[in-house]
């Protein structure tokens, strides 16, 4: 019986110690990748600025070719919405919006997941010029979870989860792109 007292407010001492770490853990997460694409600046921007050309490259815009896509106002301009529902858990239902355009350089957008939860994240694609026929791409992705939710930053890798889904988007670009 003294043992399972011991045990009992062991777990009850962990299970504090990890709600009040996560009122001083960071609730901010940034990823970044990039690529080098074989192609001008110009082109390269040109393809991404299209919302819709992301169904072609983004590895989440594939997982499930029969979710359902609506779209709103005209692509590649701000206002833009690419709206996506699947009952695949790993889409889910959400929209992205083109926020801001810096001509010829960055593309921001909002993207806003609605199932299997709720959050509000930013999201960027940049164009930089390398050589006359080489623009290095990158994606970013910005992301805040309030407490407690914020404790998942503690056993998952978001940079890894989210970046290498970067990658493989950024890869299936160049290829598209150099075809």
């Amino acid at each position: 019986m003294k043992i399972l007292k011991y045990i009992l407010i062991g777990i009850v001492t962990l299970v504090i110690f990890v709600l009040l770490a996560g009122l001083v853990l960071k609730k901010d997460y940034s990823v970044e990748r990039e690529i080098t694409v074989n192609r001008p600046k110009n082109v390269v921007f040109d393809y991404i600025k299209y919302l819709k050309n992301q169904n072609n490259y983004s590895k989440w815009a594939n997982i499930d070719p029969n979710m359902t896509k609506t779209y709103e106002g005209t692509d590649a301009t701000v206002g833009f919405v690419s709206a996506w529902d699947s009952d695949n858990d790993d889409v889910g239902k959400g929209e992205q919006e083109i926020k801001k355009i810096t001509e010829g350089d960055r593309v921001d957008y909002e993207i806003r997941f609605i199932e299997p939860f709720e959050s509000k994240s930013s999201a960027y694609m940049i164009t930089d010029s390398v050589a006359s026929n080489k623009t290095k791409v990158k994606w970013g992705f910005n992301g805040h979870m309030n407490y407690p939710t914020n404790l998942m930053l503690i056993f998952m890798d978001f940079n890894k989860m989210i970046g290498d889904d970067l990658d493989t988007g950024l890869k299936n670009l160049k290829s598209e792109l150099e075809e």
